[in-house]
């Protein structure tokens, strides 16, 4: 009998390894269906990433379009003051020679505090040393001065933050 139960107890073990009971075929589906909630769930963080980041991408394209756009608007309204004092200049019906020469005097400081304002300097270089860097050289001229010496400007430069805007129109000693 012990023969009988011990041959019948193997068959018993392999047919229950070749066919699962259903608790084990549940467990199994409930995995799959988890993961497959999860892989749904990583899909829609993923695409809420890139689109964020599109998002976030988009919104710096458009704040860098804002500032190109608006990058003089102080300038600008700085600048307004001095068009205004221009345009009261123009009106004045009764004026002599003396108080349009105050009003441009006062026009030009007002023009020169705009420019401090902004870090725009002016560059008047008589008696320096030459700088292709700064100065435009228009001629050279005979005189009785130190050679390669700026001896007249025939137009300021104009430098923005040490940055050369506009070099200085200048005539140069032999």
């Amino acid at each position: 009998m012990q023969e009988e139960q011990s041959a019948t107890q193997p068959e018993v073990e392999s047919a229950a390894e070749n066919n699962p009971t259903p608790e084990v075929e549940t467990s199994t589906e409930n995995r799959i269906a988890e993961l497959e909630a999860a892989l749904e769930e990583a899909k829609a963080n993923v695409l809420y990433v890139k689109a964020e980041g599109e998002n976030i991408r988009r919104r710096a394209m458009d704040d860098i379009d804002k500032a190109r756009k608006f990058a003089l608007e102080k300038f600008s309204n700085e600048l307004l003051a001095v068009k205004d004092s221009l345009d009261a200049a123009l009106l004045i019906e009764a004026a002599d020679v003396q108080s349009y020469k105050d009003g441009v005097d006062l026009t030009a400081k007002q023009l020169a505090s705009v420019f401090d304002k902004f870090n725009i300097a002016e560059i008047n270089p008589v008696g320096e040393k030459f700088d292709p860097n700064k100065h435009q050289a228009i001629s050279m001229l005979e005189n009785s001065g130190e050679p390669n010496t700026v001896t007249s400007v025939l137009q300021k430069g104009y430098t923005l933050n040490d940055r050369v805007l506009r070099p200085a129109l200048v005539m140069v000693a032999k």
